[in-house]
């Protein structure tokens, strides 16, 4: 793996220049999040690809980037972020047009545990690593756990968000909530079969999201390593 060659995948509709490099790899929702806040937010970066299907995450190059072995990693010039929920705060704080978190501090606490909730609650459980050391263990499908966590917690999601949602999840604009909900729904959707009638507005939001040219922008079939890896 050559992790200083340049990749094509950057955003291109921003007023200001950046050295941002993200370490991403097309179908993993972590770095989906992170390029859907990057096109929300109108910053440049540089696409590298980290290839998980030939096990690049564990070379010695990446390693010393993240020694979890985990994509996505931000390189903002000295500073270097893993996880997805710390490169996103990482973002709103020195990046701080278009923000992503709101003001309001019941509706920013409400951003915050949505996207908590998303990324230690539901995704970690339905990983793929996981879910194939789940079946080497104990030799039993893995598909039926992840949907369990999903159903799990996304009826907790519903519960929280019914009485906040509008077009997007806490009201009229998009905030951080919606950047982890997002790929998590879709994935939900297109790789466990999630039966979404359970969850209107969840789905209501789905349908928001799928709509939003950044959404779009940020899908793993419009990565310039898409044609190269499937799900």
């Amino acid at each position: 793996m050559d992790l200083d060659k340049q990749k094509s995948g950057h955003c291109s509709n921003a007023s200001f220049s950046s050295n941002l490099q993200l370490y991403s790899y097309c179908h993993s929702s972590c770095s989906w999040r992170i390029r859907f806040a990057l096109r929300l937010k109108g910053i440049p970066y540089e696409y590298k690809e980290v290839d998980l299907a030939k096990g690049e995450q564990y070379s010695p190059e990446f390693e010393r980037l993240n020694p979890l072995h985990y994509v996505p990693v931000l390189v903002d010039d000295n500073v270097v972020v893993s996880d997805s929920y710390a490169i996103f705060l990482h973002l709103e704080e020195k990046y701080t047009q278009k923000p992503l978190l709101p003001v309001d501090p019941q509706l920013r606490a409400l951003n915050l545990q949505v996207a908590s909730i998303v990324h230690s609650s539901i995704q970690p459980l339905h990983m793929l690593a996981v879910l194939k050391d789940m079946e080497k263990m104990f030799g039993a499908e893995s598909k039926p756990w992840a949907q369990f966590t999903i159903d799990k917690g996304f009826s907790a999601l519903e519960k929280l968000l019914k009485d906040f949602a509008g077009t997007y999840a806490t009201g009229e604009r998009i905030y951080m909530a919606d950047v982890f909900l997002a790929p998590q729904i879709e994935q939900a959707v297109q790789r466990f079969d999630i039966n979404m009638s359970k969850f209107p507005s969840l789905s209501r939001l789905y349908e928001a999201y799928k709509a939003l040219p950044e959404f779009q922008a940020s899908s793993p079939q419009r990565q310039h390593d898409a044609f190269i890896h499937k799900p």
